[in-house]
Protein backbone atom coordinates (compact mmCIF):
# COMPACT_ATOMS: atom_id res chain seq x y z
CA UNK A 1 0.00 0.00 0.00
CA UNK A 2 2.85 2.38 0.84
CA UNK A 3 4.40 1.74 -2.57
CA UNK A 4 1.11 2.46 -4.33
CA UNK A 5 0.63 5.73 -2.42
CA UNK A 6 4.11 6.88 -3.37
CA UNK A 7 3.51 6.00 -7.04
CA UNK A 8 0.21 7.91 -6.98
CA UNK A 9 1.90 10.95 -5.42
CA UNK A 10 4.63 10.94 -8.07
CA UNK A 11 1.90 10.48 -10.68
CA UNK A 12 0.09 13.60 -9.46
CA UNK A 13 3.29 15.66 -9.63
CA UNK A 14 4.15 14.19 -13.05
CA UNK A 15 0.64 15.04 -14.27
CA UNK A 16 1.15 18.68 -13.30
CA UNK A 17 4.57 18.81 -14.98
CA UNK A 18 3.40 17.15 -18.21
CA UNK A 19 0.28 19.31 -18.18
CA UNK A 20 2.44 22.44 -18.19
CA UNK A 21 5.10 21.45 -20.71
CA UNK A 22 3.36 18.71 -22.69
CA UNK A 23 5.58 15.80 -21.67
CA UNK A 24 7.73 14.45 -18.86
CA UNK A 25 5.31 12.13 -17.04
CA UNK A 26 6.95 8.94 -18.33
CA UNK A 27 10.43 10.15 -17.44
CA UNK A 28 9.37 10.99 -13.88
CA UNK A 29 7.21 7.92 -13.30
CA UNK A 30 9.09 5.12 -15.00
CA UNK A 31 11.95 4.71 -12.47
CA UNK A 32 9.32 4.52 -9.70
CA UNK A 33 7.28 1.96 -11.64
CA UNK A 34 10.36 -0.15 -12.31
CA UNK A 35 11.20 -0.14 -8.60
CA UNK A 36 7.61 -0.96 -7.57
CA UNK A 37 6.47 -3.43 -10.24
CA UNK A 38 9.65 -4.54 -12.02
CA UNK A 39 11.05 -3.58 -15.45
CA UNK A 40 8.92 -6.03 -17.47
CA UNK A 41 5.63 -4.64 -16.15
CA UNK A 42 6.67 -0.99 -15.98
CA UNK A 43 6.57 -0.16 -19.71
CA UNK A 44 3.06 -1.57 -20.46
CA UNK A 45 1.68 -0.02 -17.23
CA UNK A 46 3.16 3.35 -18.20
CA UNK A 47 1.63 3.05 -21.68
CA UNK A 48 -1.87 2.62 -20.20
CA UNK A 49 -1.31 5.50 -17.75
CA UNK A 50 -0.04 7.70 -20.60
CA UNK A 51 -3.26 7.12 -22.53
CA UNK A 52 -5.29 8.44 -19.59
CA UNK A 53 -2.95 11.41 -19.12
CA UNK A 54 -3.29 12.40 -22.76
CA UNK A 55 -7.08 12.00 -22.64
CA UNK A 56 -7.20 14.55 -19.81
CA UNK A 57 -5.03 17.00 -21.74
CA UNK A 58 -7.26 16.62 -24.80
CA UNK A 59 -10.33 17.34 -22.66
CA UNK A 60 -8.67 20.34 -20.99
CA UNK A 61 -7.56 21.97 -24.27
CA UNK A 62 -10.09 20.54 -26.73
CA UNK A 63 -10.95 23.85 -28.41
CA UNK A 64 -7.32 24.63 -29.29
CA UNK A 65 -6.44 21.41 -31.16
CA UNK A 66 -4.89 21.97 -34.59
CA UNK A 67 -6.53 19.13 -36.50
CA UNK A 68 -4.38 19.52 -39.63
CA UNK A 69 -1.19 19.10 -37.59
CA UNK A 70 -2.74 16.14 -35.76
CA UNK A 71 -3.68 14.39 -39.00
CA UNK A 72 -0.30 14.95 -40.62
CA UNK A 73 1.59 13.70 -37.55
CA UNK A 74 -0.64 10.71 -36.76
CA UNK A 75 -1.12 9.26 -40.24
CA UNK A 76 2.50 8.09 -40.17
CA UNK A 77 2.96 7.95 -36.39
CA UNK A 78 0.26 5.37 -35.59
CA UNK A 79 1.53 2.50 -37.79
CA UNK A 80 5.11 3.40 -36.89
CA UNK A 81 4.33 3.13 -33.16
CA UNK A 82 2.93 -0.37 -33.68
CA UNK A 83 6.07 -1.38 -35.57
CA UNK A 84 8.26 0.07 -32.84
CA UNK A 85 6.42 -1.79 -30.08
CA UNK A 86 6.98 -5.03 -31.95
CA UNK A 87 10.70 -4.25 -32.20
CA UNK A 88 11.00 -3.38 -28.49
CA UNK A 89 11.70 -6.94 -27.36
CA UNK A 90 14.67 -7.54 -29.69
CA UNK A 91 16.44 -4.15 -29.76
CA UNK A 92 19.17 -3.24 -27.19
CA UNK A 93 17.27 -0.63 -25.21
CA UNK A 94 20.39 0.81 -23.56
CA UNK A 95 21.85 2.02 -26.83
CA UNK A 96 18.56 3.66 -27.84
CA UNK A 97 18.33 5.49 -24.51
CA UNK A 98 21.91 6.73 -24.83
CA UNK A 99 21.23 8.03 -28.32
CA UNK A 100 18.02 9.77 -27.25
CA UNK A 101 19.70 11.31 -24.20
CA UNK A 102 22.40 12.87 -26.38
CA UNK A 103 19.75 14.00 -28.87
CA UNK A 104 17.65 15.73 -26.19
CA UNK A 105 20.66 17.64 -24.87
CA UNK A 106 21.63 18.67 -28.41
CA UNK A 107 18.08 19.92 -29.03
CA UNK A 108 18.53 22.81 -26.57
CA UNK A 109 21.01 24.83 -28.69
CA UNK A 110 19.42 23.53 -31.91
CA UNK A 111 15.96 24.78 -30.88
CA UNK A 112 17.34 28.25 -30.17
CA UNK A 113 19.15 28.22 -33.51
CA UNK A 114 15.89 27.34 -35.28
CA UNK A 115 14.12 30.17 -33.45
CA UNK A 116 16.86 32.64 -34.37
CA UNK A 117 16.73 31.59 -38.02
CA UNK A 118 12.91 31.69 -37.96
CA UNK A 119 12.80 28.18 -39.45
CA UNK A 120 9.34 26.62 -39.42
CA UNK A 121 8.46 23.15 -40.64
CA UNK A 122 5.48 22.43 -42.91
CA UNK A 123 2.78 19.79 -42.70
CA UNK A 124 4.63 17.24 -44.84
CA UNK A 125 7.73 17.65 -42.67
CA UNK A 126 5.61 17.22 -39.56
CA UNK A 127 4.29 13.99 -41.08
CA UNK A 128 7.84 12.69 -41.54
CA UNK A 129 8.58 13.61 -37.92
CA UNK A 130 5.46 11.71 -36.84
CA UNK A 131 6.67 8.50 -38.47
CA UNK A 132 10.13 8.80 -36.93
CA UNK A 133 8.88 9.72 -33.45
CA UNK A 134 6.06 7.18 -33.62
CA UNK A 135 8.51 4.35 -34.25
CA UNK A 136 10.73 5.45 -31.36
CA UNK A 137 7.66 5.79 -29.12
CA UNK A 138 6.96 2.12 -29.73
CA UNK A 139 10.51 1.15 -28.83
CA UNK A 140 11.66 3.30 -25.94
CA UNK A 141 10.27 4.44 -22.62
CA UNK A 142 9.48 8.03 -23.51
CA UNK A 143 9.92 10.19 -26.61
CA UNK A 144 7.82 13.13 -25.44
CA UNK A 145 10.68 15.65 -25.77
CA UNK A 146 11.03 14.66 -29.42
CA UNK A 147 7.52 15.88 -30.15
CA UNK A 148 8.19 19.22 -28.44
CA UNK A 149 10.53 20.62 -31.13
CA UNK A 150 8.40 19.05 -33.87
CA UNK A 151 5.17 20.79 -32.90
CA UNK A 152 6.75 24.05 -31.71
CA UNK A 153 8.73 24.34 -34.98
CA UNK A 154 5.40 24.05 -36.78
CA UNK A 155 4.35 27.13 -34.81
CA UNK A 156 2.21 25.70 -31.99
CA UNK A 157 2.60 27.12 -28.48
CA UNK A 158 0.92 26.83 -25.08
CA UNK A 159 -2.66 25.50 -25.35
CA UNK A 160 -2.46 24.79 -29.08
CA UNK A 161 0.76 22.83 -28.59
CA UNK A 162 -0.44 20.95 -25.50
CA UNK A 163 -3.75 19.93 -27.07
CA UNK A 164 -2.39 18.88 -30.47
CA UNK A 165 0.57 17.00 -28.98
CA UNK A 166 -1.78 15.27 -26.53
CA UNK A 167 -4.28 14.00 -29.10
CA UNK A 168 -1.42 12.89 -31.37
CA UNK A 169 0.36 11.07 -28.52
CA UNK A 170 -2.97 9.51 -27.50
CA UNK A 171 -3.42 7.66 -30.79
CA UNK A 172 0.25 6.63 -30.80
CA UNK A 173 -0.01 5.13 -27.31
CA UNK A 174 -3.26 3.36 -28.18
CA UNK A 175 -1.43 1.74 -31.11
CA UNK A 176 1.39 0.77 -28.75
CA UNK A 177 -0.96 -0.72 -26.12
CA UNK A 178 -2.87 -2.74 -28.73
CA UNK A 179 0.43 -4.18 -29.93
CA UNK A 180 1.45 -5.04 -26.34
CA UNK A 181 -1.90 -6.76 -25.92
CA UNK A 182 -1.37 -8.85 -29.04
CA UNK A 183 2.12 -9.80 -27.84
CA UNK A 184 0.69 -10.99 -24.50
CA UNK A 185 2.63 -8.33 -22.60
CA UNK A 186 -0.41 -6.58 -21.09
CA UNK A 187 -2.40 -8.75 -18.66
CA UNK A 188 -5.55 -7.45 -16.92
CA UNK A 189 -3.58 -6.74 -13.74
CA UNK A 190 -1.22 -4.39 -15.59
CA UNK A 191 -4.17 -2.63 -17.24
CA UNK A 192 -5.80 -1.98 -13.85
CA UNK A 193 -2.52 -0.72 -12.40
CA UNK A 194 -2.11 1.60 -15.37
CA UNK A 195 -5.65 2.95 -14.94
CA UNK A 196 -5.10 3.65 -11.24
CA UNK A 197 -1.83 5.47 -11.88
CA UNK A 198 -3.31 7.25 -14.89
CA UNK A 199 -6.02 8.72 -12.65
CA UNK A 200 -3.41 10.63 -10.66
CA UNK A 201 -1.87 11.90 -13.92
CA UNK A 202 -5.29 13.14 -15.05
CA UNK A 203 -5.83 15.11 -11.83
CA UNK A 204 -2.44 16.76 -12.24
CA UNK A 205 -3.27 17.82 -15.79
CA UNK A 206 -6.31 19.88 -14.77
CA UNK A 207 -4.30 21.55 -12.01
CA UNK A 208 -1.66 22.46 -14.61
CA UNK A 209 -4.12 24.23 -16.95
CA UNK A 210 -4.33 27.22 -14.60
CA UNK A 211 -0.54 27.48 -14.63
CA UNK A 212 -0.25 27.39 -18.42
CA UNK A 213 -2.93 30.05 -18.91
CA UNK A 214 -0.85 32.48 -16.83
CA UNK A 215 2.49 31.74 -18.52
CA UNK A 216 4.05 33.99 -21.13
CA UNK A 217 5.42 32.54 -24.37
CA UNK A 218 8.97 33.39 -23.22
CA UNK A 219 8.48 31.56 -19.92
CA UNK A 220 7.00 28.58 -21.75
CA UNK A 221 10.09 28.33 -23.99
CA UNK A 222 12.44 28.45 -21.00
CA UNK A 223 10.49 25.65 -19.37
CA UNK A 224 10.91 23.61 -22.55
CA UNK A 225 14.68 24.05 -22.30
CA UNK A 226 14.67 22.80 -18.72
CA UNK A 227 12.58 19.82 -19.81
CA UNK A 228 15.00 18.89 -22.61
CA UNK A 229 17.95 19.15 -20.21
CA UNK A 230 16.25 16.96 -17.59
CA UNK A 231 15.02 14.52 -20.24
CA UNK A 232 18.48 14.10 -21.77
CA UNK A 233 20.14 13.53 -18.40
CA UNK A 234 17.32 11.20 -17.34
CA UNK A 235 17.67 9.08 -20.49
CA UNK A 236 21.42 8.74 -19.94
CA UNK A 237 20.85 7.86 -16.28
CA UNK A 238 18.27 5.26 -17.28
CA UNK A 239 20.61 3.74 -19.84
CA UNK A 240 23.40 3.18 -17.34
CA UNK A 241 21.43 2.32 -14.18
CA UNK A 242 18.22 0.42 -15.11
Amino acid sequence: MGGYLFVLFVGLVAGVVSGVIGTGSSIMLLPVLVFTFGPKQAVPIMAVAAIMANISRVIAWWREINWKAFAAYSVTGVPAAAMGAGTLWVLPEQMVNIGLGIFFLAMIPLRHWLDAKKIHIRLWQLSIAGGFIGYLTGIVLSTGPLSVPAFTSYGLMKGAFLSTEAVSSLVLYISKVVTFQELGALPIESILQGVIIGTSLMLGTFVAKRVVQRMSIVSFRYVLDVLLLCSGLSMLWTAFTL
